[in-house]
C-alpha cells in the first residue's frame, strides 16, 4: 500500500507539472480499467511478453485531438522495460488502420523501463480519436517481471505475437488471450467541461455476462447514451470494476476500500463516481449476526467523504438481486435489503440509481427477471446490462 501511496504522489505531479495545457483545456480519462496482480491462471500465455510483441484493443468515451496513455507496473517484482509503443485506430481483430499510427515517447524518448511498484505516462501526442472508436496499442517488450500488472476481465481480446511486431498491419498468427497487461488509461486533451464518470464495482460492473469484443457491460452502454445525449457528450466513462472483487476484506485484486484513492479521485477529471459494490462482501459473509451490512455502509460513507473532498458527486447505486444464485440465503438477503434501504434511505449520496428495482422479478424481487439473468441468477444478461445502462438518469452527469 505505502508503494501505491508514492506512485500516485508521483504520478498527479507528472499530469500537473511535465504536461503542461492551454488554459480552457484540461485532461480527462476517456478510458480506463483497474489494474491488479494478474492470477497465475491468467497470466500471458506462451510465448509470453518478453522479446515479443502484445497488441492490446480498448473502446473509448470521448473524443479529442491530443493524447496520453497510462502504463503500468505497480503490481511487477522487478523492472519493466517497454522496447517500443504504438498507438492506432483499430481495423478490427488484431489488424490496425497504418496510416493513423502513432510513436508513443517518454520524456522523449522512444522506449523506457519501468520500475517495480510504478505506473508512467507517455508523453502527450496529436491523434484524431473518434468518440467511442477502437484504438490499438501495441508494445514490443524486453525484460519483464514474473509478476504481472495486469486486468484479466478484459472481455477484450489481446494478440501476443513473438519477437517485434510492433508496427505490422495484422498481426494473423498471433496468440489470443482475453486479458489486459500493463495498459491502464487513456486520457484525452478535451474542454473543461468535460469530465469523467468513474464506475466503481466488482464483476457486473467488470462485465461478467456481457459478451467478448462487443462492448456491452453497462458502463458501455452508459458511455452510449452520454454520447447520443446533447446535453452530456463531454461526459467520459471510466469502468474500475473488478470481476471478484471485495469492499471490505479479501476478494480479488485490491479491496475498494485500498484502491480508491487510485481508482476514483487518481483517475483525470473525475466529477462523478457511481458505487455498485459490495455484494461479494455479503455473498461471502457468514453467520445470522453478520455485521457485513455495518461495515458496507461505513465504507460508503467514506467513499462519500472521500470523493466530496474532491468535489466528486457520488451515486449509490442499489445492489442487484442475487436469489438462486451461489450467494442465496436468507441471511445474506437481509444484509442486501438492510444496504439497499440506506442507499435508498440514508439521505448520504447525492442521488440513487435503482439498478435493483430496474431488474428484480416483481412476482419474486430476491430474484433477477428471467430476461435479465445470464444464468448464474447473480450476473445480469447481455439485455440486463443494457437495462442498467438505461435506467440511470442522464440529467445527473448535465452540470
Amino acid at each position: 500500500m505505502k508503494n501505491i501511496i508514492i506512485i500516485l504522489g508521483l504520478f498527479v505531479w507528472v499530469a500537473g507539472h511535465a504536461q503542461p495545457v492551454d488554459a480552457g483545456q484540461h485532461w480527462v480519462g476517456t478510458w480506463g480499467t483497474a489494474p491488479q496482480l494478474t492470477e497465475p491462471r491468467n497470466l500471458p500465455p506462451p510465448p509470453g511478453l518478453t522479446s515479443n510483441t502484445l497488441r492490446q484493443v480498448v473502446h473509448v468515451s470521448i473524443g479529442g485531438k491530443k493524447l496520453r496513455v497510462h502504463f503500468s507496473n505497480a503490481f511487477g517484482n522487478g523492472p519493466l522495460a517497454l522496447a517500443a509503443v504504438r498507438l492506432a485506430a483499430s481495423a478490427g481483430g488484431g489488424a490496425i488502420k497504418t496510416e493513423t499510427e502513432k510513436v508513443l515517447t517518454f520524456s522523449g524518448q522512444p522506449s523506457v523501463t519501468i520500475p517495480a511498484g510504478e505506473t508512467i505516462l507517455s508523453d502527450a501526442f496529436d491523434f484524431n480519436l473518434a468518440p467511442l472508436s477502437d484504438v490499438a496499442v501495441t508494445i514490443y517488450f524486453h525484460e519483464t517481471p514474473e509478476d504481472v500488472t495486469g486486468h484479466p476481465g478484459s472481455r477484450t481480446t489481446s494478440f501476443l505475437d513473438t519477437n517485434n511486431a510492433v508496427s505490422a498491419a495484422d498481426l494473423p498468427t498471433a496468440v489470443r488471450t482475453q486479458h489486459w497487461y500493463v495498459l491502464a488509461g487513456i486520457d484525452v486533451l478535451a474542454a473543461d467541461s468535460a469530465a469523467a464518470v468513474v464506475t466503481l464495482g466488482d464483476s457486473i460492473t467488470d462485465g461478467r455476462g456481457s459478451e467478448t469484443d462487443k462492448n456491452n457491460r453497462w458502463p458501455d452502454g452508459l458511455a452510449n447514451r452520454l454520447q447520443a445525449n446533447t446535453g452530456t457528450q463531454r461526459v467520459a466513462v471510466l469502468n474500475e470494476g473488478i470481476g471478484g472483487n471485495a469492499v471490505l476484506r479479501g476478494g480479488l485484486g485490491p479491496t475498494a476500500l485500498v484502491r480508491f484513492d487510485r481508482d476514483v479521485p487518481g483517475q483525470a477529471s473525475t466529477r462523478w463516481l457511481i458505487v455498485l459494490e459490495g455484494v461479494n462482501d455479503i455473498g461471502g459473509s457468514r453467520g445470522t449476526n453478520s455485521t457485513v451490512a455495518q461495515d458496507l455502509i461505513a465504507a460508503y460513507q467514506k467513499f462519500i467523504d472521500q470523493a466530496h473532498a474532491k468535489n466528486i458527486r457520488v451515486y449509490g447505486a442499489t445492489i442487484m438481486p442475487f436469489g438462486g444464485s451461489q450467494y442465496g440465503s436468507p441471511a445474506h438477503e437481509t444484509a442486501r435489503l438492510a444496504v439497499n434501504d440506506w442507499i435508498r434511505t440514508g439521505g448520504k449520496f447525492d442521488a440513487v440509481i435503482d439498478f435493483d428495482a430496474a431488474l428484480r422479478d416483481p412476482q419474486n424481487p430476491s430474484r433477477l427477471l428471467p430476461a435479465a439473468d445470464s444464468g448464474d441468477h447473480l450476473h445480469p444478461s447481455v439485455k440486463g446490462h443494457q437495462m442498467m445502462a438505461d435506467c440511470v438518469d442522464l440529467k445527473l452527469f448535465e452540470n
